[in-house]
Parts: C-alpha cells; structure tokens; sequence
C-alpha cells in the first residue's frame, strides 16, 4: 500500500483535519476581483496567493515565455517565505475553479520544487462552503518563514524549440487542454490567433471532471490517460494550454491517477501563436 499523499483532498477530510489546523490552507482563485473576493470572504485561515503576482513573473512580451511564465526559483522561495510556508509544511490549495485557475499550477510549483505535501481541494471553495467549513473576512495573521531553500526546478519542461522536434513524432505525443472551440479555432477569448499546434491533441482538462464538477476517480482518470499515452514514456508527453496554468490540471489528474507527471510546456499557445510557426486554424464563420 502506497503512502503517498493523494493530491486531491476532499472537503469531509479538509474539515476533520481542520480540528488539528496543522497545515497551510491557501486560497489561488484568480481572475477579475480575486483578490477582493478573498478579502470579503475566504475559508477561514486562508492565505491569498497571487496567479500573475506570485505564480508567475511579469510578462513584458508573452512571445518569449507565453502569458504566464514561470518565476525565478529565488522569487519563488520569497513567496512561499511571505506565505509562511516551510519544507515541511502540508500545504491544501483551493480556488474556485477546481484547480483550472491557480490551485493546479501552485500544486505542480510546488511539487517541482520537490516538495510532496501538498493537496488540491476537490470541488474548491464552492464544495467546503456546502460542507460547513468556517469562513472569515478578517485578515488573517501567520508569521513568514526563512527562505524556503530552491535550487531548480525539478519537473520536467519543454520549450517551443522541442514542441517544434516532437509534435510530429510518433514516440512523441503533444497534449492540448483547452476546450474543443478554442482548439478547432472557433474563438479565441485570451490570445491573439485561434487555433492549435499542429500535431497536438485535443483533451480538454474538463474531461477530469464529472458531472458534479469533482475530479473523477482515480481509476477512471488512469485508464483515460493509459488509452491515450499508451506505452509512451512520461518525458515523451507533452501538455500545454492558453499559458501554462490549465495544463497543470490535466498533470494533477494524471498524478492522481498515479501516472508519472510528464512535462509542461509552459509558454502554450499564447507563445507558439506568436512565433512564426505552422498554425492550425479554421476560418471563424
């Protein structure tokens, strides 16, 4: 028996380890007023993390790097320090999007940093809110930690250069996990051309998803993505979206199914779109 901690947590087991308070509960919704939102209502304890802020650094041009692009690994230890978080930490990431907005790329941040204990709530805010955990709209007081010690990144990425060598490789598989409309180049609502990388497949990341908006079983996640990776290796596996956060949703449902994580393509679509590459696109009508 494995004693791995899942990366999905659900909100009954949130709540009973609430009693014990011995992790750091993070709120990553993102979007327009996210930070407002989480000054006027949060899970109570709840520290805010910042997607364009924290997760990523400034994008002055997102041809080189997307729209999203990682953080020096020393910005990265000055926030996880700001936050209060340690090497030893257990850490529980919620949004409101379960996972597709800043939970999941915190959560591979994390994990790519080697640390392990770290969970993304399953159902995110909406889920612990109808289960009955506390929420406050006070400012939450923590004490910052030292430096939390990083020397690289340890996951495995891609750049544009080996999305261009792979895409077109049968021992490659290119994973794209954006909705089917944006993919097919029917609308484009971030970037500024629609369409996709060609060669790439479509996978959207809602398909972790079942009907209730809850990761689906681990069992059915593994034999989704065994059907669709086959007996490929995980650094073979490439999976990408708009700019890097998305994707990191379809990796988490992949670890959680117990699948080797493969790698990102963190610049995306909203990279390769503005370079000169082929481009897949259809006419919008």
């Amino acid at each position: 028996m494995s004693n791995k901690l899942s990366p999905i947590i659900n909100p009954d087991e949130l709540l009973k380890l609430n009693e014990a308070k011995e992790f750091v509960l993070i709120d990553a919704r993102a979007g327009i007023n996210a930070e407002e939102n989480y000054r006027n209502e949060h899970l109570k304890n709840a520290r805010y993390v910042d997607l364009n802020r924290d997760l990523a650094t400034a994008a002055s041009d997102p041809a080189n790097g997307g729209r999203h692009p990682l953080p020096s690994v020393e910005k990265f230890s000055e926030v996880l320090s700001k936050l209060g978080i340690s090497p030893s930490s257990h850490i529980i990431i919620y949004d409101d999007k379960n996972g597709s907005n800043a939970a999941a790329r915190f959560w591979w941040m994390l994990r790519a940093i080697g640390h392990e204990k770290v969970q993304v709530l399953n159902g995110g805010i909406q889920a612990a809110i109808k289960i009955g955990f506390p929420l406050n709209s006070e400012i939450e007081h923590f004490e910052p930690t030292q430096n939390y010690p990083i020397s690289k990144w340890k996951l495995s990425r891609a750049n544009i250069d080996e999305v261009e060598k792979t895409r077109n490789n049968d021992q490659n598989i290119v994973i794209d996990v954006r909705d089917k409309n944006r993919f097919d180049g029917l609308t484009e609502p971030l970037d500024l051309i629609a369409g996709h990388i060609p060669g790439a497949i479509n996978v959207p990341f809602s398909e972790n998803l079942n009907e209730d908006g809850y990761y689906k079983s681990a069992e059915e996640l593994k034999q989704k993505y065994s059907e669709i990776i086959g007996n490929k290796n995980p650094e073979n596996v490439i999976v990408h979206c708009g700019s890097g956060v998305t994707a990191c949703h379809t990796l988490l449902a992949m670890d959680y199914a117990g699948i080797a994580i493969p790698k990102l393509y963190v610049g995306s679509w909203s990279e390769w779109s503005r370079n000169d590459r082929e481009m897949a696109t259809k006419e919008i009508k």
